[in-house]
């Protein structure tokens, strides 16, 4: 009964461990038992005003509390290895699972998808592994040990307590397949709940500009109706099972002290032994009970285990041999084609050179597709059609090692982890010394802000909260100065900041296209002024081409757009 081979293999280590919280519980019953049958004695001989016996039965108990003690704690040290190796295990095989699919795993799987079963899918199993299969294991066990010291005492009342104990798994069982089946659409509706809700929050700024952000707010919150109303079927079921269960246990619990007392007045047991049945018939029923507790948090797991293989048997791309060519790193790209959707093509036949050294620029509307040329650069969205050579190697042949080793890409939301300073850096370049970090702080207007704090010990808050927009630019900039490839793509990297980070960026940006193939993607043509050769788009298609006064003496889509945004600008000068 939700035994997963397959899951329990995976995560072998955790076997000890369960088979250790199963033996300390055992010891814990037994122990118990021994304090009770004691007990048990002493009554009886007090009612016949026998009072020896006294201090052993005190001195039983008081042992049997201790080892009760000293299980408990291993019990719940037990619990935590195990939970602790399953966390491991899992998390660390989805970790390299990921790394083996590459920076398109997105194509297979969603964001919010991987990082729901990373997270809460894990979590749900920790109490699969730490409680619900030791509970398992135990209470089989459990009421056979039972039955076996009982039945020197009164085969029928220990066999009637035996006989109900299986009642419980069996409303167990009835409910399992419901509790399969609803927890599958539980987990199917929390997925995507959680795809809508990031997919609106990555898209805020898009979904604005459209004026679809009140359709997206219904869509969402027609979603989040729907996972309401499946958790409170879920809520409604674990409720009533967990009813029948205690009917179950306290009436099988009834039957037997029933069986026990009939025996005793008709003088077939005595007190003591009446008295042990008494007070160990709750202890037959207990064990299943907890671990019908358990059930619906384990099987929460169980889906959630789920969709954890589903990531993990996902098919893997195949490992490309290809290397950019170290002595060439043009690109040319050749009627490219893409879609994200079956039936909606993103890009339509873009055609697009970018030299050796040189600064080009791909400007455009938001939503024109700049930003999807740059993540199939990067090799991020695999699907293309048409042509894209690096150094005359066809990119879908180019392995993904060879793409990061040879591109840098640096985004408006460029990542920044929680630490320091100097452990955010050394990511560019591990070998970095603390002099050629602080160069690059030089470089990129930082060093000064950094002398005033603690220097590159400075510590980042997650996501660098503690940063202001334009320090945290600068600083992803350094980052990928200290990485120091040949190609460099900026995908919007000086938006929503202020001008005097703006400016020093684009002062870095110019200084790295004398020596480098660096590609600009901006909305703001402002920035692209000085690119050796700028291509506009508009909805997908290539439009225009040339350097900036080049397009200017076409007076086509970018004078239009120039003019627009210098009015703007000049607008914001006039009102300061």
């Amino acid at each position: 009964m939700m035994i997963n081979k397959r899951l329990i293999s995976t995560v072998g280590e955790s076997k000890k461990y369960i088979a250790g919280n199963v033996a300390v519980q055992w010891l814990s019953m037994i122990s118990n038992m021994a304090m009770i049958f004691s007990i048990a004695h002493m009554l009886e001989k007090l009612i016949t005003k026998d009072f020896s016996g006294t201090a052993l039965t005190a001195v039983t108990a008081a042992a049997a509390v201790i080892v009760r003690f000293v299980c408990s704690r291993l019990q719940a040290k037990f619990s935590y290895l195990s939970s602790k190796a399953v966390k491991k295990t899992l998390r660390e095989m989805i970790y390299k699972k990921l790394l083996r699919l590459g920076s398109s795993y997105k194509e297979q799987v969603s964001t919010s998808e991987v990082v729901q079963v990373s997270v809460e899918g894990v979590d749900q199993l920790e109490t699969y592994f730490g409680s619900y299969l030791p509970q398992f294991f135990y209470a089989m066990l459990a009421p056979l040990t039972l039955f076996a010291a009982l039945s020197f005492v009164s085969v029928k009342a220990a066999a009637v307590l035996l006989i109900c104990v299986p009642l419980i798994p069996a409303a167990i069982v009835c409910v399992q397949k419901i509790a399969k089946k609803l927890l599958s659409k539980y987990w199917g509706q929390y997925t995507a709940l959680g795809d809508t809700f990031l997919e609106n929050l990555q898209g805020l700024t898009t979904l604005k500009i459209y004026q679809a952000d009140e359709y997206k707010n219904n869509v969402m919150n027609e979603e989040s109706e729907k996972f309401r109303k499946i958790t409170m079927k879920v809520l409604t079921m674990q409720l009533n099972s967990i009813t029948i269960m205690d009917l179950v246990a306290f009436g099988g619990a009834a039957l037997g002290i029933i069986a026990a007392a009939g025996e005793y007045s008709k003088g077939n047991i005595g007190f003591a032994g009446c008295f042990a049945i008494i007070m160990l018939s709750a202890d037959f029923f207990i064990p299943m009970r907890q671990l019908g507790s358990f059930f619906h948090v384990a099987m929460n797991g169980m889906a959630a285990s789920d969709k954890i293989f589903r990531l993990l048997d996902l098919p893997e791309p195949e490992r490309k041999p290809g290397k950019i060519n170290s002595e060439s790193y043009g690109i040319s790209i050749t009627d490219m084609r893409f879609s994200y959707e079956e039936n909606r093509e993103i890009l339509h036949g873009v055609d697009i050179e970018i030299p050796q050294n040189s600064f080009t620029a791909i400007a455009g509307e938001s939503g024109c597709g700049k930003s999807t040329i740059a993540s199939i650069l990067m090799g991020r969205n695999k699907a293309y059609k048409g042509s894209i050579k690096i150094g005359g190697t066809e990119l879908s042949e180019i392995s993904e090692e060879s793409i990061m080793e040879n591109i840098t890409y640096i985004s408006h939301n460029s990542y920044l982890f929680k630490g320091t300073v100097r452990e955010n850096l050394l990511m560019g370049d591990p070998n970095a010394s603390d002099e050629t970090l602080w160069n690059v702080l030089e470089q990129t207007r930082l060093a000064a802000f950094l002398c005033s704090e603690n220097g590159l010990d400075t510590q980042i808050a997650e996501s660098a909260a503690n940063l202001s927009g334009g320090q945290k630019q600068r600083l992803a900039l350094a980052r990928a100065l200290l990485h120091d490839t040949p190609i460099y793509i900026f995908d919007e990297a000086t938006s929503n900041i202020d001008v005097e980070s703006e400016n020093d960026i684009m002062e870095q940006i110019y200084e790295l296209a004398k020596t480098k193939t660096v590609i600009l993607i901006s909305h703001r043509l402002a920035n692209a002024v000085g690119a050796d050769r700028i291509y506009v788009l508009e909805k997908g298609s290539l439009k225009e081409q040339g350097s900036h006064s080049e397009l200017l003496e076409k007076h086509g889509l970018y004078e239009k757009l120039w003019n627009v945004q210098q009015e703007l600008e000049n607008v914001g000068k006039e009102a300061e």
